[in-house]
């Protein structure tokens, strides 16, 4: 008999610790005053909790969703990938059409003790501004590990 591997165990955010990120994103963001919109995604992207604060743009909600997506599906920040492939003129030109890739900053994986367990997404202001919600959301991690 080999060892063929038939099941592999995953894990994935739960919905309690999803909307204890998206209140930690939800204060950052009132702290700086502008409206973001804030995804939370589990590991295979699908979304768990979702606000878009009062005054969010529209085109936010699906980016910031998308930048979540992206984090979780590459198990990467999203603010990564430029650098990466900003000296590849195929790759740059041809991953960004990418359906639901997004390549600057604001998305960010979601690991507990190293394992991808979702991604979260923010986008309302630059992107600098969107990772910092990310960075204060995944600062309530800290206490799981």
């Amino acid at each position: 008999m080999t060892n063929l591997k038939t099941v592999v165990e995953t894990k994935n955010i739960s919905l309690a610790l999803a909307n204890k990120l998206l209140e930690a994103a939800l204060a950052k963001g009132e702290e700086l005053g502008i409206p973001f919109s804030i995804a939370i995604v589990d590991k295979p992207g699908n979304i768990k909790a979702f606000a878009a604060m009062d005054g969010a743009p529209v085109l936010s909600l699906e980016i910031s969703q998308n930048k979540a997506f992206s984090a979780a599906a590459y198990n990467r920040p999203t603010h990564e990938w430029y650098d990466q492939i900003k000296n590849d003129p195929p790759l740059l030109h041809g991953i960004v059409h990418t359906e639901r890739l997004v390549i600057f900053g604001g998305g960010f994986p979601i690991k507990i003790n190293g394992e991808l367990i979702g991604g979260i997404g923010v986008s309302g202001g630059h992107y600098t501004h969107d990772m910092q919600v990310c960075e204060a959301a995944l600062e309530v991690i800290k206490n799981f590990e």
